[in-house]
């Protein structure tokens, strides 16, 4: 696995963004700053992206990632039996510190 450091600053984040998302979209992982960690970022439909991360972590494969999404309206293309409880929280809370856990759908590997 070959790593690339990309400094952004406001004045050249624009190219620098768009060279992160095409990483995402050729299944490979990128390293994002959050309000507490680093993160690790792959795109979830891809089964090479994720297994990237699970690698670059050393975390068993018994032990599940999160996905992310953007807000309540995703939550079908990701997950099944979703009752309307998880709608009326995710409208409540989200975007915040709320994490919902549902069974994901055949699309996610």
């Amino acid at each position: 696995m070959n790593t690339k450091l990309i400094k952004i600053s406001v004045n050249d984040c624009i190219g620098k963004y768009d060279e992160a998302a095409c990483l995402l979209k050729d299944g490979q992982v990128v390293g994002i700053p959050t309000e507490t960690v680093y993160g690790l970022a792959g795109n979830a439909y891809s089964e090479d992206a994720v297994k990237r991360i699970f690698d670059a972590k050393g975390r068993p494969q018994d032990n599940p990632l999160i996905l992310h999404i953007a807000g309540p309206e995703q939550i079908e293309l990701f997950c099944h039996h979703i009752p309307q409880k998880a709608y009326n929280l995710a409208e409540k809370f989200w975007p915040g510190p709320l994490t919902i856990v549902l069974p994901a759908k055949e699309v996610v590997p």
